[in-house]
């Protein structure tokens, strides 16, 4: 049977462009997501489910688990409440944490024993350069940067059975969540498209290449890394 991989949060942005490179590569992809793709996707299943939601997460987990048994995993779902420090409510970081962060831990264990038992696994855990600090995304940038801690321990943990697991930490990427955060006629939008040394917004399609190399059987001696897919702007932060 051919191989199965997990990609949540499937249906739009940067999740849609991975399951489909994941699908043209050859595996079987299984989409969790909130809402079903608006447009036709390759995926063998959807299913539906409110990663907030810890019962009905921990279900939907158990039942693809079940019925798929995958041995590659995208962690790419994520929500964004953006807010100064002074304004973020204790509310919306457990909200962040809960979908971006927790969501993760749960997939992982869920799809554990299927790896284990293939002594063969791929996890890939979309972050963000806003793990390395960014205004107004207190929640936002905790989170991310937790997937970040959340890989290079498991990287370490998992090493021994086949399972390498993986970081990829976006730049600005022209998607919807991006746009809502961050609306076309700001200033701050036109600082940030301005700030990348590419000098433009990312595509999905950018980042879904990374992943693909990440979820590749060739890449097993690649394990606790975040590549940064973000046209330069970490380097320029470095330089600063």
């Amino acid at each position: 049977m051919t191989e199965a991989v997990l990609v949540t949060g499937g249906s739009g942005g940067i999740g849609r462009a991975i399951a489909r490179r994941a699908a043209e590569a050859g595996w079987r992809v299984v989409n969790l997501d909130l809402h079903p793709p608006a447009a036709p996707l390759p995926v063998e299943d959807f299913v539906a489910c409110d990663v907030s939601d810890l019962g009905a997460t921990r279900a939907a987990l158990a039942a693809i688990a079940e019925r798929h048994a995958p041995t590659r995993l995208v962690n790419n779902v994520g929500i964004v409440r953006p807010a100064s420090l002074e304004e973020t409510r204790a509310e919306d970081l457990a909200a962040v944490v809960e979908v971006n962060l927790r969501s993760a831990v749960l997939a992982a264990q869920a799809l554990l024993p299927a790896m284990r038992a293939a002594r063969f696994g791929r996890i890939v855990n979309i972050a963000s350069r806003a793990a390395l600090g960014k205004e107004l995304r207190t929640s936002y940038a905790a989170s991310k940067a937790g997937l970040l801690g959340l890989t290079r321990t498991w990287a370490l943990e998992l090493a021994a059975d086949g399972i390498t697991v993986n970081a990829i930490g976006p730049g600005p990427i022209a998607t919807e969540l991006f746009r809502r955060a961050n609306p076309d006629n700001s200033p701050r939008t036109r600082a940030i498209i301005e700030g990348v040394p590419v000098k433009r917004l990312g595509t999905p399609e950018d980042v879904a290449h990374a992943a693909a190399f990440y979820l590749d059987e060739r890449a097993g001696f690649v394990t606790g890394q975040t590549l940064y897919v973000c046209g330069g702007l970490t380097v320029g932060l470095a330089g600063a």
